[in-house]
């Protein structure tokens, strides 16, 4: 049994966050001690690697909450890969989206870069001959 600054450090979250994911049925069923404190096990320590992998995939605590309620229900992870596949595909096509439009604004970036470039290059031949006139002057 780990208490709760135990597994904040392995799940590398807050006790804050693991108390929420608790609040919102992320956590459930997480015991208490004679004391009254919250003591998390293994099978908690993975539901949170989950969460964290899904957060890191673009997944909304909603999408979450869903996934936990069809593999609560389901009884099998197969109904959970099943209800998780079609969110996956439409966040990988977010990704690619914005992959595009990032690729979009790199090139603009390097064009805009290469006017600022020109423009400096264009002021520093206008000094060197200001320069060169004001010596022969």
């Amino acid at each position: 049994m780990l208490s709760i600054g135990e597994i904040c450090e392995r799940a590398r979250l807050s006790a804050r966050t693991v108390r929420y994911y608790e609040e919102i049925g992320l956590l459930p069923g997480v015991r208490r001690s004679e004391a009254g404190r919250r003591v998390y096990g293994e099978d908690e320590l993975e539901r949170l690697g989950f969460i964290t992998r899904l957060k890191a995939l673009g997944l909304s605590l909603k999408e979450i909450r869903d996934l936990n309620a069809v593999y609560a229900i389901g009884g099998s992870t197969q109904a959970m890969l099943e209800h998780l596949q079609p969110l996956l595909a439409s966040h990988l096509a977010d990704v690619d989206r914005r992959l595009e439009e990032l690729t979009e604004l790199r090139r603009q970036l390097d064009i805009y870069r290469d006017h600022i470039d020109a423009r400096i290059a264009e002021s520093d031949d206008a000094s060197e001959a200001n320069e060169a006139r004001s010596a022969t002057a």
